[in-house]
Formats: C-alpha cells, structure tokens, sequence
C-alpha cells in the first residue's frame, strides 16, 4: 500500500492513533488526526506534516482513507460520513497488513483471537519462538501496534486480535490463525452475537487455521474455514490432525506423530484454560516449524501477566485471587469453576452480554457475593433467580473507594478453606482506569486486611 501524498485522516489520539499517525507521517501521507478529548492531541503537536483537529464529525476535503482505532464506535457519525462520500475506513491492523504486502520481505503474521485467553497465548508463543532462536514480537492489541513494530525488521509477528480489530481488517490472511473460544463479549459494539462471530472468524481464513475444538461454535468455524488446513486442539485425547492431551502430557498429532511437548502440571496459568492456552500457542509455533524441544523450553520459562488468577494473599484461612482479567461471563465461568466454595466479588461494564447462565452453572459454588460497578443490579438480579439463597451485598457509589469495602464485606462472608475470588464478568472503566488498576486496588484492600495478630500468607 503506496501511502505516500494519500490524504488520511487517523480517527483517535489513542495509543493505536499516534503510531499511526507519526508510521503515515513519516511515510509522507497528509495526515490530520482527530479526537474528541483535545488534551490527547497534545502529544501530536510537533510530529511533521499531522494536523490536529478535535471532535470532527466529517473527512476533510480530499480525505481519500479514514483509519480509525478500536475505541470508536461502529455508528460513530464520522464513519458515516465517510462512507456516504465513497472514503474507505479500515483500521490499524489492516493498515500494518498493506503496508507489510509492500516489504521486499514482509514478516510472517502468527495471528491468535477468541474471546478469552488471547494476550496468555500470544506471550506463551512468543516465549516458544524466541526459545527456537525466531526473531519474533508480541503485538496488536498486546504490547506494540502492528504498524510500529514493521520498520524493526522482525520475521514473525505473534498478533494478538481483539474483534474489533479483526472487524475493521478484511484482508488480512494470516499464515496461521487461532481462534480459543467463542462467548458472549462487546455485543454493544457489534450490535449481536452473528457480527461479532463473523469479525473473530476472519482469524481463520490465512493458510493454516487452528481452533478450540471443545469449543461447538470454535468446532462449527473451523470445519467451515476457507484455510488449507485446519488443525483442532482438545483437552481430552488429540484425534490424528490434532494437540491434546494423554495422561497429563500435551501431545501434537498434527504435525508430529505423538510427539510430547510438555507436562500439563508444569503449564502456567494452572488448570484448563491454561493448558488450552499452550495447546493453542503450541499449535501456532508448530505451524511455522518449531521443534517439539522448543516448544516445551518455551512454556516453562513462560510466566503469565498480572491479574490473571493470582493468589494475593491467605487470611485466616481464606485465600484471596485477583482475576480482574475476567472482563466477560466466559472468563468469569472458568475462573469460578476452579474453587469449590468462593466469596464472589463481581460487576463493572456488561458490554451487552448476560449474566445468568454464567451464575446459573455456578450458585452451587457461591458462598457469597459481593457487587459493585455499573451493571450490579443485572447481577443482583440473576443471583436472586438463580442463587436466591446466596447471601448478596451490593454496593452502590460507583467508585474505586468501593473496592476496600467490598473486600471487607466479602470476607466476613468467607469462612476458612473458602476463596474469595475478584472475577467481575465485566469491564472496569466505569469505576477504574483498566482492569490492572481494578486488580491493583483488590491486592491493596486485601493486604489491607491483615494485621498483626492474624495469619496472611502473600504470593
């Protein structure tokens, strides 16, 4: 994609917008960048040949490309302008994918999407490939934007897709893409479950196509999948094609034959979603030809990202795990499923999905609940219908300073051998910056909680 003397205009001054910007900048584009916040344009104001204007509702004249970040809603007024004037939008992703087609060499594009897991699978492969000696980067929506990272001459890209993303990048053909899981998440961005389904099978259309196969709706996407070949990962025993799981090692059947690659007691995050997460990273490495020796180096100098079921501390007996990661109903049901007795402390931001299935396969665990955020009363209400004898305090000034008292309530819930466990089944940034802050603030209240005459064991 020859972007020299085009005429852009770079929706958001986000992360994602400023590298685009100053990527197109330098290439010579006439850019101007937009954003509602004019304080976020600020960071712009000395990059060459970038004009700043805040809260545009239409393309300026001669605009002939929008290329927007993900915060931006489908229906924003600006998209549709644009398309009314015949001015093609596409995202950043999708901007890297052209320009990466203009390379003399272009990068390898290792892709990994689904509703959960995403970021523990992009950072397992990139332990894998840099164990086998590949000169290889984590990115998208994990570490760098795509675009930034092209110039640095990497051969493989480990390419993190959130569905917005893949929505706003149609031609994009991985060599190998992954696609973990499949739940109810940002229906109030795509509008419903069949977009956003479509935008997260867009992983599965490059050469090489790899799915969650206990996963039906993972199963249904990968059989139909235009991709060469398709190969399934299973946490029972691995059909021939596929990596599962025999006698507590993971084994390839797809491109080896039996070939052991690690000891699932060793695989970190612990339990199944971790081991999905390295059956998955495994897959994608062994697509591009990493030995099995690799492979097993590779996850076990792999350590997982903060707030991701970490263990803060042990008082009296109960122990507390900061899960803030679990931003949606499908991480929260894993999360939950992994403790007999817990002490649940959840609510933020639904993003459209719902919470009753999720609390109707797990009452039988709920010691107690404890809600906060935005969206609590849709959780009260499910436990009511679904766990009515599960005893429910909701706290309702909608700040971060409801955080310590919710850890103190949940623990006079929680009795010893109990866990009470941060899983909110929804987004943060209506009372925190991000989850990590939301989990920062849990870890705080629970270290709060110990004093000198009681027992705290940290993590």
């Amino acid at each position: 994609m020859e972007v020299a003397e085009r005429t852009v205009l770079v929706a958001g001054a986000g992360i994602t917008g400023c590298s685009v910007a100053r990527v197109l900048g330098a290439a010579g584009a006439r850019v101007t960048v937009t954003d509602d916040v004019a304080d976020r344009l600020t960071v712009l104001a000395d990059v060459p040949g970038v004009t700043l204007a805040v809260g545009l509702t239409e393309p300026p004249e001669n605009t002939d490309l929008v290329v927007t970040s993900t915060g931006w809603r489908l229906d924003s007024q600006l998209f549709v302008a644009a398309a009314a004037r015949g001015i093609e939008t596409i995202g950043e992703v999708e901007l890297a994918w052209r320009m990466a087609a203009e390379l003399a060499d272009p990068p390898t594009w290792l892709v990994v999407t689904g509703t959960n897991g995403k970021t523990t699978t992009v950072g397992m492969l990139e332990a894998i490939l840099r164990t086998a000696g590949v000169d290889s980067i984590a990115c998208g929506n994990i570490g760098l934007p795509v675009v930034e990272v092209l110039g640095a001459g990497y051969r493989v890209l480990a390419v993190e897709l959130s569905s917005h993303q893949l929505h706003w990048s149609p031609s994009v053909r991985p060599a190998v893409g992954a696609l973990l899981n499949l739940a109810e998440d940002h229906l109030d961005w795509h509008g419903d479950m069949a977009a956003y389904t479509a935008a997260k099978a867009r992983a599965l259309t490059g050469a090489i196509a790899v799915g969650g196969v206990d996963d039906d709706a993972v199963a249904g996407l990968l059989a139909q999948a235009p991709a060469g070949r398709k190969v399934g990962f299973t946490l029972a025993e691995p059909a021939p094609g596929q990596l599962g799981i025999c006698d507590g090692v993971l084994v390839d059947r797809a491109f080896g034959v039996d070939e052991q690659l690690a000891e699932a007691a060793e695989i970190r995050p612990r339990g199944p979603a971790g081991w999905a997460d390295a059956l998955a990273a495994a897959a994608l490495a062994r697509a591009y030809g990493v030995p099995a020796q690799a492979v097993r180096e590779g996850l076990a100098t792999f350590r997982p990202a903060a707030h991701r079921a970490e263990v803060v501390a042990e008082v009296d007996g109960v122990r507390y795990i900061d899960d803030s990661k679990a931003t949606n109903p499908h991480a929260a049901l894993v999360s939950l499923r992994a403790h007999e007795h817990v002490v649940w402390l959840a609510g933020g931001q639904l993003k459209g999905t719902s919470v009753d299935a999720l609390v109707a396969q797990t009452a039988y665990r709920l010691r107690g609940a404890v809600l906060i955020g935005a969206d609590r009363d849709m959780f009260a209400t499910a436990l009511a219908r679904y766990a009515p004898d599960t005893p429910v305090r909701i706290f309702d000034a909608g700040n971060d300073r409801d955080m310590t008292a919710a850890v103190r309530a949940a623990s006079t819930m929680a009795q010893p051998g109990d866990v009470v466990l941060l899983a909110p089944a929804a987004a943060s940034r209506d009372m925190f910056a991000n989850y990590a802050q939301r989990g920062e603030m849990f870890r705080d209240a629970v270290l709060a909680l110990s004093g000198p005459s009681r027992n705290r064991k940290s993590s």
